[in-house]
């Protein structure tokens, strides 16, 4: 397996998370990245983080969002960022984090985060009005999506296990 660094950064290019992850596929959701149990993330230059269980990672292209699926038993399931389209360029992936997070518990809650962020950031970041609506359709779907369709339902858990 190929490794691939990950990196979000926020609209003012500022480094934000990012990491290395292992190529596992590609379907017609997007690309398929992997980050085993004992992996390593960081956000900017703060201390690493070490994540306990494996997590897979979707990057669709030409969609407004990325979503992280997290092995059991971590109480998120998923976390789906609102992000510009990514960018693939050789082994790297790239986007920006514009701050609203879709999170779906594995009890099946379903709620947004950091919607304050978002409207802090428009001002001071001046992000475009066509940004800021097409950040909120792609949130407003994802609520409706991570409960109701693919690849949130079941295609994931296929990639989960190649990381195992």
């Amino acid at each position: 397996m190929r490794d691939v660094r990950v990196v979000y950064r926020k609209f003012d290019e500022k480094l934000h998370w990012h990491q290395w992850m292992r190529f596992l596929g590609e379907d017609e959701y997007g690309v398929w990245l992997g980050a085993p149990a004992g992996s390593v993330s960081q956000r900017g230059d703060e201390p690493t983080i070490t994540q306990e269980q494996a997590h897979v990672q979707l990057f669709p292209q030409d969609k407004w969002f990325t979503a992280i699926f997290n092995d059991e038993p971590r109480y998120t399931e998923i976390y789906a960022d609102i992000t510009t389209p990514v960018e693939f360029s050789d082994d790297v992936v790239t986007m920006i984090d514009l701050d609203l997070d879709v999170i779906k518990r594995r009890d099946g809650t379903v709620f947004v985060d950091d919607e304050d962020e978002f409207a802090e950031h428009q001002v001071q970041y001046g992000y475009p009005a066509d940004v800021i609506a097409t950040a909120q359709q792609t949130c407003d779907w994802l609520v409706r999506a991570v409960s109701t369709d693919e690849p949130f339902l079941t295609v994931y858990k296929t990639y989960l296990d190649k990381i195992r």
